[in-house]
């Protein structure tokens, strides 16, 4: 291994450094759309909470669930999903579309659900089209430009996920305020029908040189750095959101916030979220493991000070912004990592997308269950606290090769 990997730094002599962004193809920023379209799903219960639990008769914690049975669809369906496509030979576009096309499905249960099992039910087939979605999709996206390009162009694609919480979720978070649930979730509906035919049109075919066969990307996985980034990458989302998932009950219930300033602050956390995009993707693939290292120092603090203060509004809220600079941000520096580890594959990326909604699956289970314990509504955020420290402790055979 050399320095610069130890390092988790880009050599100059690899060509990756600074690439322009006007190298990058109009169809790499089509999938983001796609990304978008899925990610707001993905992150909405967070913003409607009490609406679904007064309309299914459950526990703030149950609904809670739900974003872990989209996480768990994608950690446990995305792979299956993929290798099926796999096996099957589907080129990579079509095979894209195709996952699309069951998250509208998915996404039609969801909204009209009569019921918490069907609910439910919707969540998790929309989480095994969405694994599947997001490791397709990055492995288009690297098909789409030189080597030496791929971790901006990553970026732009995980600018979908950013933009989520800016746009996406507060909008049905806004939505449902207004309209009812039910309306956010056919929101969803529609945004991603739009986004498959957008991404039918604007994306080129794949090329046969781009197909990757099944037991080629079983082999890809036989990678024991890369088990370690996937390992750091889990801890990380699944810290970050087991005190997202329940911030809109924290703020309205302990820090005694008016429902309507929900909205709000899903924008500025979501704003909060696309500039640390913007700023870590710039250095994620020069200084990968000093950003993973300094941002999950950052995030345990933000954490611990929240729990402290959740009742005090300020504090509280601050707290929030800066998980949001230093949480779900990180993403470019974990797929830079991941991209060094092992070659851009589907099963690759498929499984690195498993494994961080594993962690938030985790994160928001755990969370729940502290809450359903009796250990009130801070409990996620201590939770979230610890999987930080572990985060940092994964990362410290990484440090000491650093250091020596």
């Amino acid at each position: 291994m050399t320095n610069a990997e130890t390092l988790g730094r880009c050599p100059p002599s690899t060509g990756c450094e600074e690439p322009s962004s006007t190298r990058i193809p109009l169809a790499v920023y089509l999938l983001a759309a796609a990304v978008f379209a899925t990610t707001t799903s993905e992150f909405m219960v967070a913003g409607i909470m009490p609406s679904l639990s007064q309309a299914f008769g459950v526990s703030v914690g149950e609904i809670g669930y739900l974003i872990s049975l989209f996480a768990l669809g994608m950690t446990i369906g995305g792979p299956l999903a993929t290798a099926f496509l796999l096996q099957l030979r589907v080129p990579n576009k079509p095979a894209f579309l195709w996952l699309l096309g069951l998250f509208v499905i998915g996404s039609v249960l969801t909204a009209v659900a009569p019921s918490y099992a069907m609910m439910a039910l919707g969540r998790v087939v929309q989480g095994v089209s969405s694994g599947g979605c997001f490791g397709i999709g990055l492995t288009i996206c690297a098909n789409l430009v030189a080597p030496q390009f791929r971790g901006r162009a990553v970026s732009v694609v995980l600018a979908g996920v950013m933009l989520a919480p800016v746009i996406g979720v507060p909008a049905t978070a806004l939505i449902d305020q207004t309209f009812g649930w039910r309306v956010s979730f056919w929101g969803i509906v529609m945004l991603t029908a739009v986004a498959t035919m957008i991404i039918a049109v604007g994306v080129p075919s794949s090329k046969p040189e781009d197909f990757t066969d099944l037991r080629s990307s079983f082999a890809a996985l036989g990678n024991g750095r890369l088990w370690a980034a996937y390992l750091t990458s889990g801890l990380i989302i699944g810290a970050t959101f087991a005190a997202f998932s329940y911030f809109a009950a924290i703020f309205t219930q302990v820090a005694g916030l008016p429902v309507t300033t929900i909205p709000v602050l899903l924008a500025i956390y979501g704003v909060a979220n696309v500039v640390g995009n913007l700023v870590i993707g710039r250095f994620a693939d020069r200084y990968t493991i000093p950003i993973l290292i300094g941002g999950l120092t950052i995030l345990a603090i933000a954490l611990a000070v929240f729990a402290l203060f959740a009742a005090d509004p300020v504090i509280s809220i601050a707290a929030f912004i800066v998980i949001g600079l230093f949480g779900i941000t990180m993403n470019p520096a974990m797929a830079a990592r991941v991209m060094r580890a092992a070659n851009p594959d589907p099963m690759v990326n498929a499984v690195h997308s498993s494994v961080i909604t594993g962690g938030l699956a985790v994160g928001t289970w755990a969370g729940g269950l502290g809450i359903d314990a009796g250990y009130g509504l801070t409990a996620p955020l201590w939770v979230g606290f610890g999987l930080a420290v572990l985060g940092l402790v994964s990362l410290a055979p990484a440090k000491a090769r650093r250091i020596s």
